[in-house]
């Protein structure tokens, strides 16, 4: 496996390799010191084959040439064949020295049981074999595809820790728990959540991940009565009680874009009291925020209003719009976006040349929406 991780000093080496000629603002600032680009590059979408494999090696070395040292993927990601592309595409650029394993941050998710590379002839048949026998997760542990039981979660990280060939992964989110809360009451859930905290933090005092947090679909975008609604703050005061001051729930990972700006929009979350957006609730609770479906899987690539263009302007693509609307948006850290060829790969990281929006401008745009 490589050894090491990303580091204040390997981020800051990687920002000053494009100093000059990207804007300072493309970088933005997570936990101690890390670098990270304001565009990340996702992993999600692509057929099961060699072919896509290929693709996204190609992508994600691209990517990092170009400024985006963040990148995003899952266990469960084309039956784990995303992460193992991204594992063969970091091998290639350190092995060429393009970057260096502390200059990138690698983050990837466990929750969802996954298959190896391809959907088996009898999914429940693997299952059995591959988790239950071996006592990975028992029925009980499981909800619809999901577990996030301490013993399935370091068998996760295992997985992807051999999928990526990293000693330590960056970032580690516990994928979708809301998922869950349709089966099992809230009690039962925040006990669940708190087994896995417990599960995280001994993989971070153990070297196999820095930090942590949840990647979530509906859960910070729901009205605070909504039966899978999660509250930032109570996740946060869970970390605490399990890792005490210096606990390592540092990232949520949720989807923002045009279409789906709740997380700026909505006051939904309550922190001391006052109920704000999701975005400032992370700002109060010091949690950077990773955007994911910036261009909602290619449906704002194209069609957008006028109004978009005249108030985001010097970019030449809707798919480039959508993207600078998202990392111009306050509370954003890393706008996520899929990547799978290299003319896709150049059109999004050509947002990184423009600096994002101002706030009185950005507002505006809001305004006429």
């Amino acid at each position: 496996m490589i050894p090491g991780c990303a580091t204040r000093a390997g981020t800051a080496r990687y920002v000053e390799r494009f100093a000059g000629r990207l804007p300072a603002d493309h970088f933005r600032e997570l936990g101690p010191g890390l670098g990270l680009a304001s565009v990340g590059i996702g992993t999600y979408l692509g057929g099961e084959d060699a072919e896509t494999d290929a693709l996204y090696r190609a992508a994600v070395g691209r990517a990092l040439e170009r400024g985006v040292n963040v990148i995003d993927t899952a266990v469960n990601y084309r039956h784990q064949r995303s992460e193992r592309a991204i594992g063969a595409a970091l091998a290639e650029v350190l092995r060429r020295g393009a970057v260096a394993r502390d200059e990138i941050v690698v983050a990837t998710k466990g929750g969802f049981i996954p298959f190896d590379g391809t959907l088996p002839p009898d999914p429940r048949a693997y299952v059995a074999e591959t988790y239950v026998r071996p006592g990975i997760l028992g029925p009980a542990d499981v909800v619809g595809s999901h577990c996030m039981t301490p013993r399935y979660l370091a068998d996760q990280i295992e997985r992807s820790r051999a999928n990526l060939g990293l000693e330590t992964i960056d970032v580690y989110y516990v994928h979708n728990p809301e998922s869950e809360l349709g089966a099992i009451d809230r009690p039962e859930f925040l006990r669940r959540l708190r087994g896995a905290f417990e599960a995280l933090e001994a993989a971070v005092a153990a070297g196999k991940i820095r930090t942590y947090g949840t990647a979530t679909w509906d859960g910070y975008r729901r009205d605070p009565g909504a039966a899978d609604y999660l509250s930032l703050e109570e996740l946060v005061t869970l970390a605490r009680e399990v890792g005490g001051g210096d606990h390592h729930l540092g990232v949520i990972q949720l989807p923002y874009n045009l279409a789906m700006p709740e997380a700026f929009t909505l006051g939904n979350q309550r922190v001391g009291g006052v109920m704000v957006s999701t975005l400032e609730a992370a700002r109060r609770l010091g949690v950077y925020v990773m955007a994911s479906a910036s261009v909602y899987q290619g449906q704002l690539t194209r069609g957008l209003p006028p109004v978009v263009a005249e108030f985001l302007p010097g970019l030449t693509t809707d798919a480039q719009r959508a993207l600078q609307f998202v990392r111009s948006t306050p509370g954003i850290g890393t706008a996520l976006v899929g990547m799978k060829s290299l003319a896709h790969v150049d059109e999004n990281t050509g947002v990184a040349a423009t600096s994002p929006v101002p706030w009185g401008k950005f507002n505006r745009l809001f305004s006429q929406a």
